[in-house]
């Protein structure tokens, strides 16, 4: 198994293989709550405007996600784990934008095959390409807006590079770095109404969850998010 560590918008372009497609502050950490909190599917779109169009006449979709780390307008919820935990989304459809993870999952056109990654089902990812065994693994940090690196992403990749390789990390260590440097965002208090200080933890609840999430393509040829558990 070859494994390959990309970055960035340019990254998602380039992988091949099975590709992780990695946001951990917040978007695919959201996701996995979403599913926790009973969503029926999930679907990913790149544009804030593609995603206004769905819910048109249609009182099952549920619109969320961010621009620029804050609630899109015209949206139900922002990119927030913390807002959307006790929520009843039973039957419906989630409808989500952001800024690095859903672009990273449209610009992953050489793709084999799409997951989702987060710290959060992190060792599931893992053992989900294991037992798939693929020629090649594609780790794609995406960072801040696709543009700029984050501690938090490229520190997933390593976790799972290192599950993969059966090396244990220090993942406490981690959490430090990242709680006074580029996590330390959502710990400030004037980005509360946005970002609450909990999504911190939310976000790096490492491996809460026992499923993957793997991007499918629907009859209509739209990407959307399907639960594998492991």
């Amino acid at each position: 198994m070859e494994i390959r560590k990309l970055k960035l918008l340019e990254g998602a372009r380039k992988a091949e293989g099975l590709v992780v497609v990695i946001d951990v502050f917040r978007a695919f950490s959201v996701e996995c709550y979403l599913i926790e909190q009973g969503i029926k599917r999930i679907y990913p779109v790149p544009t804030v405007e593609e995603a206004l169009q769905w819910e048109a006449g249609n009182q099952q979709v549920v619109l969320i996600g961010e621009n620029h780390e804050k609630k899109c307008e015209g949206f139900d919820f922002g990119n927030s784990p913390t807002h959307i935990i006790g929520e009843n989304f039973e039957g419906k459809i989630a409808v989500h934008r952001t800024s690095s993870g859903t672009q990273g999952i449209d610009l992953a056109k050489n793709a084999d095959e799409i997951l989702t990654g987060s710290f959060v089902n992190a060792k599931a990812i893992a053992d989900y390409i294991l037992m798939k065994n693929p020629a090649v693994v594609s780790l794609v940090a995406m960072g801040y807006e696709g543009l700029r690196e984050t501690q938090e992403d490229d520190f997933c990749a390593d976790y799972i590079e290192n599950e993969l390789n059966g090396i244990q990390t220090n993942f406490s260590e981690m959490v430090e770095i990242i709680r006074t440097g580029d996590g330390a965002r959502l710990l400030n208090p004037k980005n509360a109404h946005h970002s609450p200080a909990s999504d911190f933890d939310l976000c790096l609840k490492l491996n809460r969850f026992n499923f993957v999430l793997r991007v499918c393509v629907d009859e209509q040829g739209r990407n959307f998010i399907e639960p594998i558990h492991i």
